[in-house]
């Protein structure tokens, strides 16, 4: 029973703390708690709120690389806290851990005996040395690779202090992978179904309201011990606009980084956000999925919504004035394609070198890449998943191999890194889709080359809702759980990465020679680009009614094309993929039997690349290549 002063206590609510538990990335501060403190913190001025970046703490301890390197893969991650939360299952929990660190040398003197040891010390440490009785709510964020860390926390903490409110949140519980929670975390008293401000704000006042937590009345979007049901919880409760959001508060983040030693210490990246959801994920008349077949990452909102221009810019210059440093990095899923170009031009204008990085679509236009360049974009991951458009079709990625190659072309003619993924064992890809991948691969070769991924199922995707549409027999959560979990967790819920049955077998071996063509790539790139000043691989020179294109290759000298008149034109007109149709109405005094003998050359070359009847030029102007390393100033003044 709750005593009456424990009563009081809750019932005033003056304290409260967000968690983040290892392994984000311990070079930002979480954005999930910097945007909740700086909610709440508007909502109810007189809350004290404490965000715990522990995570951070945990990088200090064990060594920034060997953090890294286990924050960047998921069941590396998972088993140093499963470790601790089932001993018993030590053996099948090393067994994961040492098929994940795949003779890493980072790991010679820390096996996961040592490690868990690390981790624990640090961690109880911080469990055992907080008066978390003093506070009346704690809000932990679980996301990807936290899920074994959060339950450690939980449990220790609630085993010590029992009638604490623990709330829980974050993507990796929304919709269908909310459905049985408690059974996983008994401890928790409350979970956030979807975005967390406006449910965890009304959750605060009814608790400062009421005298304790079992008297809370039903709150959308949160899911209490009470209310929890077999049933799919559907309803979210989220911010209509994003304009009314305060830029998120990371004080303290950099708190705990100023104790650290100076040799520890480091400029990190600002996590900032311009838009929630996917404005793909629209339902389309055209296609039997809404959004990416293989993606699950917006389930915790609904719809998209996007901060105006004017906000994003105050934001930014306000983060970086404030904490001092000009690396920021937008966490969208998805920039808003009507507004980025405005967003962009006021970041330029705000006098800062700024290193910024973000997520686009292929069908970024190329005035708004100039844009985001100018303003101190460096680095992008790109929509890409394949080079084949009969596989892109599959993946309902909207796109096509030569939209593909093209952004990939002017990211290269930029300046801007290009850090995307080519998915590799996709269900129901077949040999068709790798024989045009490796046949569209030999035109990539000038451009920064892909990473390959392999294909996982992700719960509430369009392919895990739909399986047999994709030659999936049947779905399970990951055996991984099984081998970190005890049992009798692993099987109560649905995990957010699924296991399937049906055609891997032949997606691994059919995929072989996109692997072996990829890594080819990589190291005929890197051959090519080994000096500082390397020039790009495929490029050209203006000589106003000449163009002279370059093609350096591995091993010999640069191959060169010299092309004269109305030759230069047409392959100056298709730097931008062109209809056959557009490129004779633009040459009408060209006759097409002499216009299409000139492309299929280009093509046979691989200096332009075609694609249904479309053309692309694959070089790139050198005298634009490398202006990436001006500052923001003299970019706008080029």
């Amino acid at each position: 029973m709750i005593t009456e002063r424990e009563r009081r206590k809750i019932g005033s609510l003056k304290r409260i703390a967000l968690v983040s538990t290892p392994w984000p990335l311990f070079s930002r501060p979480s954005i999930q708690l910097g945007a909740l403190k700086a909610y709440l913190d508007k909502q109810f001025p007189d809350l004290e709120i404490d965000a715990h970046h522990f995570y951070l703490k945990v990088a200090e301890t064990i060594n920034y690389k060997l953090y890294q390197v286990v924050s960047e893969r998921t069941w590396l991650a998972e088993t140093v806290y499963a470790a601790l939360l089932v001993p018993e299952q030590f053996e099948r929990i090393e067994r994961v851990f040492c098929r994940e660190i795949s003779g890493n040398p980072l790991f010679r003197k820390a096996g996961l005996k040592t490690l868990a040891a690390q981790v624990k010390k640090v961690s109880d440490a911080f469990i055992d040395g907080t008066d978390w009785g003093g506070f009346g709510l704690i809000g932990f964020s679980v996301c990807l690779c936290q899920l074994t860390s959060a339950l450690y926390f939980i449990k220790r903490i609630k085993r010590r202090f029992p009638h604490l409110c623990i709330v829980i949140g974050g993507s990796m519980f929304a919709g269908e992978s909310t459905r049985n929670l408690f059974q996983l975390v008994p401890e928790a008293d409350f979970v956030v179904n979807g975005e967390g401000e406006v449910p965890l704000s009304s959750l605060v006042r009814y608790l400062r309201a009421s005298g304790g937590h079992e008297e809370i009345p039903p709150i959308t979007g949160v899911i209490s011990q009470k209310t929890a049901s077999n049933e799919i919880p559907t309803a979210f409760s989220q911010m209509e606009t994003l304009s009314n959001l305060p830029p998120p508060d990371y004080d303290d983040y950099f708190n705990l980084l100023k104790t650290f030693s100076p040799q520890k210490t480091f400029f990190p990246t600002l996590p900032a956000e311009i838009s929630r959801g996917c404005w793909w994920r629209k339902p389309k008349r055209t296609s039997k999925y809404s959004g990416c077949a293989f993606c699950n990452l917006n389930l915790q909102w609904s719809g998209y919504r996007s901060k105006g221009p004017l906000q994003v810019v105050s934001e930014i210059d306000k983060l970086t004035t404030k904490y001092k440093t000009l690396s920021v990095a937008f966490m969208d899923n998805l920039l808003p394609i009507k507004r980025s170009e405005d967003i962009f031009a006021g970041l330029s204008r705000l006098d800062k070198d700024l290193r910024l990085f973000a997520e686009i679509r292929a069908t970024t236009p190329r005035h708004v890449l100039e844009a985001m360049q100018i303003a101190g974009v460096q680095e992008v991951q790109i929509g890409i998943e394949a080079l084949s458009t009969r596989l892109l079709k599959k993946l309902n990625k909207g796109t096509t191999a030569i939209q593909n190659l093209e952004i990939m072309k002017h990211c290269e003619e930029l300046g801007i890194v290009n850090v995307s993924n080519l998915i590799l064992h996709f269900p129901g890809s077949d040999l068709m889709d790798v024989e045009e991948t490796l046949r569209n691969l030999e035109f990539a070769l000038p451009f920064r080359p892909l990473r390959f991924v392999h294909f996982w199922l992700g719960l509430g995707s369009p392919v895990w809702k739909d399986p047999h549409a994709f030659n999936i027999k049947t779905v399970s959560n990951h055996s991984s759980y099984a081998e970190i979990l005890p049992s009798h967790i692993s099987n109560s819920m649905s995990f957010m990465i699924q296991a399937y049955r049906g055609d891997l077998g032949l997606q691994k071996k059919i995929w072989q020679p996109v692997k072996k063509k990829i890594r080819a790539w990589k190291k005929s790139y890197a051959e090519l680009h080994r000096t500082p000043l390397s020039t790009p691989i495929l490029s050209f020179r203006d000589g106003r009614d000449f163009l002279i294109i370059s093609q350096k290759r591995v091993g010999a000298e640069p191959s060169t094309h010299r092309l004269v008149g109305t030759s230069r034109a047409i392959y100056l007109f298709c730097r931008r993929h062109r209809s056959l149709k557009r490129i004779l109405a633009n040459f009408p005094e060209i006759a097409q039997d002499r216009i299409v003998p000139f492309l299929s050359m280009m093509v046979d070359k691989r200096l332009m690349f075609e694609e249904n009847g479309r053309y692309l030029s694959l070089a790139v102007p050198l005298r634009w290549a490398g202006n990436s390393g001006f500052s923001s100033r003299d970019r706008a003044n080029t």
